[in-house]
């Protein structure tokens, strides 16, 4: 299986998980691990950059421009450059793409300086962005952007309907293989300034809120 089906699939999944919690009465997650996911960086919309699928790439060799291309990575993964063939690229970065391709240029052309530039980030489309679902207005899911918050995304929702549980709402962060459940104080933020849980948005972050028990 491929590196972005797994992907696909392991959000998928982290999707359902936040989903039925949310319905079911949310539990928070462990102080250790809240405070792990917390530590995590939140300005930027990827860690590192892991090529996929619909991506568009510039592969540049110096003094070569006949050798030079801009091509989208395949669905199968790769891309055709001139005199290597198909190269994988999916599953690798852009530094590990272009060492593949200049370590297979090495056997026709001497020290080949070759460079990749992402053009186009179509394969990050649905990783890369921020949820809200639940007891709101209208459920959303935008681009992430650098330093939105949890507030900025429960307004994009329209804010909470009649039923919502505000203090109960929970922030559902993928730290590995793990999905981190941290407690979200609505309420007191909206009604009281208290913004101690009015954290920082990061990319396939989901915000949940909980309809009260009757």
């Amino acid at each position: 299986m491929s590196r972005k089906y797994l992907t696909q699939g392991l959000f998928v999944s982290f999707m359902a998980v936040a989903l039925a919690t949310g319905c079911a009465g949310p539990s928070a997650s462990s102080p250790d691990k809240i405070q792990r996911a917390l530590a995590l960086d939140t300005r930027d919309s990827v860690d590192q950059y892991i090529l996929g699928a619909t991506d568009v790439v510039r592969v540049s060799v110096w003094r070569n421009e006949d050798l030079s291309i801009s091509v989208p990575v395949r669905p199968d993964g790769k891309i055709s450059v001139p005199l290597v063939g198909d190269v994988q690229a999916s599953g690798r970065t852009p530094e590990e793409l272009a060492s593949s391709i200049r370590a297979s240029l090495a056997e026709y052309i001497r020290e080949p300086q070759v460079s990749v530039v992402v053009t186009s980030m179509g394969s990050h489309e649905f990783t890369d962005r921020v949820r809200v679902t639940g007891a709101v207005r209208q459920p959303v899911s935008i681009p992430h952007r650098s330093g939105m918050t949890v507030l900025d995304m429960f307004l994009n929702a329209g804010g909470a309907n009649e039923f919502a549980a505000l203090n109960k709402s929970m922030l559902y962060r993928k730290v590995g293989s793990e999905v981190v459940a941290i407690p979200v104080k609505l309420d007191d933020i909206l009604r009281k300034g208290q913004v101690e849980t009015n954290y920082s948005m990061r990319p396939g972050d989901i915000l949940t809120i909980p309809e009260r028990s009757f």
